[in-house]
């Protein structure tokens, strides 16, 4: 179909030019590339387009009822080659998003406002979960995830900017409990699960002065699928929680946490932007990320 499209506008050009040669220079062809199209076309469609003379080419009757019915046929395929290319140019359509819920509810607000107001014509749509999705299978065009570093090798990423986390318990819990001084003291207490950590059940945690590393599995005492109620529990006298510093610094600062083992860190994870394998990047899904890129910038991740 492919050639006979261009077939087709050959034929267009021909009937406007009223001639092969001045066609042939309009589109920027041979003569004889033209009058080959023309011929392919009418064994094509089993029809003569044009009557020819050694001074003039004019259209048939059935050349010159193609010619009407094709030329808007032409201009829409135009018109929508044209909307399909402004979709990797231009900030135009719907730009479906997923991210973390807590995250999302902590700090898309502000970037989400400043990327509606400065771009009008997107059609925003946000899911918030924890859940780590499928981008080649969910109808998403990227995620943001905070998260290791990526296993799925059939989608292209970007880092963003990494995101602290720290081991924090209440003070009350402490006192109560008494404070492990080593990752082994840990299975003795309780300890709050995130259920997505990348870790699965066990803390990797490591001294960077000594460079020792210390897995920690046990049994956690209690387990959810959100960051906030974790802070929240922790707050509560439940037990010992690792938290992103976004989620504990509220406490951290007031008092109502403190940082448990503070020499030891478990493994970096980041803020990192997740989509399908485009070629390039479309437009809108390159300005979202840099949106997001320059709101983190200025946050205490």
């Amino acid at each position: 179909m492919n050639g006979q499209l261009e077939q087709i506008r050959t034929f267009l050009a021909v009937a406007d030019a009223g001639g092969f040669a001045r066609a042939a220079g309009t589109i920027g062809t041979s003569a004889s590339s033209v009058t080959r199209a023309i011929s392919d076309l009418e064994t094509t469609l089993g029809v003569q387009l044009f009557k020819r003379t050694t001074r003039k080419v004019a259209l048939t009757q059935a050349g010159s009822n193609y010619y009407q019915q094709m030329l808007p046929v032409v201009a829409e395929i135009a018109r929508i080659d044209d909307s399909a290319r402004a979709f990797q140019t231009e900030l135009q359509g719907s730009l479906r998003i997923s991210a973390p819920l807590s995250f999302g509810t902590h700090f898309l607000a502000q970037p989400i406002a400043d990327f509606r107001a400065a771009h009008p014509g997107i059609d925003l749509s946000v899911n918030l979960t924890d859940r780590f999705i499928d981008i080649m299978q969910a109808d998403h065009d990227m995620a943001l995830r905070i998260s290791g570093p990526p296993s799925d090798h059939s989608t292209i990423w970007r880092k963003i900017k990494q995101v602290g986390r720290a081991l924090v318990a209440s003070p009350g819990y402490l006192a109560q409990h008494g404070t492990p001084e080593h990752p082994a003291d840990l299975p003795a207490h309780a300890c709050l699960s995130y259920t997505h950590l990348a870790e699965g059940e066990v803390w990797q945690l490591t001294d960077p002065t000594t460079g020792d590393t210390h897995p920690v599995r046990q049994s956690f005492r209690f387990a959810c699928n959100n960051g906030d109620l974790l802070a929240q529990m922790a707050i509560a006298d439940q037990g010992i929680a690792l938290l992103p510093d976004f989620l504990a610094a509220d406490a951290l600062a007031s008092g109502d946490l403190q940082r448990v083992l503070p020499t030891w860190y478990p493994p970096d994870i980041w803020l990192t932007a997740f989509y399908p394998p485009y070629q390039k990047l479309p437009a809108a899904i390159d300005r979202f990320t840099t949106c997001i890129e320059t709101a983190v910038s200025r946050l205490n991740l």
